[in-house]
């Protein structure tokens, strides 16, 4: 019997000395995980030639790249590159963009804005966004960029307004023993600093930084909701959130449906009788039917994916946001 056991031990010891040999010398690469690869088309459901497509922007607004083993763009990079796709198909008749998120950085929930309005006015195609659990902040901002934005009744949006998120580690380094010097060239240089406490001067100054985020939204709104006048947007947009039923009669969102009701409006919207609802994904990634998230982690979907609050505190430069963050 151990004879018959060492026979069968041998070739096996045999093949992982040769397999062992041959990736010594480069001969063969074995990639555990799904390496990068260009977006691939998939059909959810329908027929006919035209087709609308399903965009996901889910998680927190950035242009940070994602930590982890599997290489991907981030959220803005991931969105482009889908808009690029979509523009080059003709067949391509209608967008919905679902939204989950509570927003994110300024300069990041503006490039989407941007990008998205770019697309529509050279497609010359309807956008329909569709608020899932939350469209609030930037997210709402990215909204403004469709032509119809419907939520469902219990989404929370609104929370329209900046946020600047910085840490002041003083009293912590006093404690324990620790002291900060900086050499600058101005008095300003060192402007946010978490090592020492804000002047009311800098205050002031970032404050002034803030009012120009802040008008810049209130522009985007009303660019989005031009049946709303200036004096009723900015009493709208003092940070609170309001759930889809609310908005709705405030005249922030124009109308109340779930993803599917944004799908027949988006085929109405384009004049498709009958059309094809198609997505991108990578190879690898599944998602089974139209509310699966596009990128799904460790604690599922939820719309604070992406935000890294230990960064932020490690970092210490002050951060500009549109972003409900209670």
């Amino acid at each position: 019997m151990r004879k018959c056991f060492g026979v069968r031990r041998l070739p096996a010891t045999l093949m992982a000395i040769s397999v062992g040999l041959l990736l010594l010398s480069g001969c063969i690469t074995i990639n555990l995980l799904p390496q990068p690869s260009p977006l691939k088309e998939e059909t959810i459901s329908g027929t006919g030639d035209a087709k609308v497509l399903l965009m996901d922007l889910s998680g927190t607004i950035s242009n940070l790249e994602e930590s982890g083993l599997v290489e991907r763009p981030n959220l803005v990079a991931h969105l482009k590159e889908e808009l690029t796709k979509a523009g080059e198909d003709p067949a391509i008749k209608a967008i919905v963009l679902r939204i989950n998120s509570p927003g994110g950085t300024v300069t990041a929930s503006d490039i989407l804005y941007h990008e998205i309005r770019t697309f529509k006015e050279r497609k010359k195609i309807p956008v329909v966004a569709s608020i899932m659990d939350v469209g609030a902040s930037g997210g709402y901002y990215v909204a403004m960029a469709a032509d119809t934005v419907v939520a469902h009744p219990s989404s929370v949006t609104g929370s329209l307004g900046v946020i600047m998120l910085t840490v002041n580690a003083q009293g912590l380094l006093q404690k324990i023993g620790l002291e900060t010097k900086a050499v600058v060239s101005g008095p300003r240089k060192d402007m946010g600093s978490p090592f020492r406490m804000m002047t009311d001067e800098e205050r002031a100054i970032f404050q002034g930084l803030i009012d120009s985020f802040y008008e810049r939204f209130l522009t985007v709104i009303k660019s989005g909701r031009p049946n709303l006048t200036a004096d009723t947007i900015r009493k709208l947009a003092d940070g609170r959130v309001y759930s889809g039923e609310q908005a709705k009669a405030l005249g922030l969102i124009d109308g109340i449906g779930y993803l599917d009701d944004a799908m027949t409006l988006a085929k109405q919207e384009a004049g498709l009788s009958d059309a094809k609802i198609v997505r991108y994904r990578r190879p690898g990634e599944y998602r089974p039917n139209i509310y699966a998230s596009l990128f799904s982690g460790p604690f599922g979907s939820s719309p604070l994916n992406g935000f890294d609050l230990l960064a932020l505190v490690k970092g210490g430069t002050p951060q500009f946001m549109y972003l409900w963050m209670p």
